[in-house]
């Protein structure tokens, strides 16, 4: 099913990529060029159909990041770990991918889930701040970092970051979990929060 979904985000995500390589804009690269297309996509969904299928070409951009195959093997190795709850293998191939690729987002995205899933809040926390040094617009590293936040009870900060997936993603699965603020209209897609 997953395998299916990358699939159809990459054929998704192809046009994006050929535009980028065929119209540069003012010193902007191809590859910074797909990036913020795709974020657009994103942010511009109208319907969450639309919204999931600008999820998964960002998602299909950011396991294509892998600095080399051997990295991309690695890290769809420990998910596959991780799907069969074989969470201390996946979070051991994950050690070396962070090791062998300190510039990967994904790599330590990837582990901070593990660790989340082993309830290692801390260190979760810890890889999802590499997370978001290496990729601001993380959705899921934010929305990730606002579950922690607020299970911890720290509800401030937790709201906080998870207003800021919401403000990259408005379709986020997690976007329920917001508590308006006084005089707020509920935040949501085609909403400013």
């Amino acid at each position: 099913m997953r395998t299916r979904r990358f699939v159809l985000a990459a054929a998704a995500f192809l046009p994006f990529a050929a535009a980028g390589f065929a119209n540069e804009e003012a010193g902007e690269t191809p590859r910074q060029k797909e990036r913020r297309l795709l974020f657009e996509r994103l942010r511009n969904a109208a319907t969450e159909r639309e919204g999931r299928s600008a999820e998964d070409a960002v998602w299909w951009m950011w396991m294509g990041q892998a600095p080399t195959p051997a990295v991309a093997e690695a890290v769809a190795e420990a998910m596959r770990a991780r799907e069969r709850y074989d969470f201390s293998r996946a979070l051991s191939i994950l050690d070396g991918v962070v090791a062998d690729a300190p510039d990967y987002a994904e790599g330590w995205n990837q582990r901070a889930f593990i660790r989340f899933l082993r309830e290692d809040f801390d260190g979760s926390l810890e890889d999802i701040e590499r997370t978001l040094a290496l990729e601001p617009k993380h959705f899921a590293a934010l929305a990730g970092k606002a579950m922690i936040l607020m299970r911890q009870g720290r509800m401030e900060p937790g709201q906080a970051a998870l207003r800021q997936a919401v403000e990259i993603h408005p379709w986020l699965k997690e976007r329920s979990m917001l508590i308006p603020l006084p005089g707020e209209i509920p935040p949501g897609p085609g909403k400013d929060i």
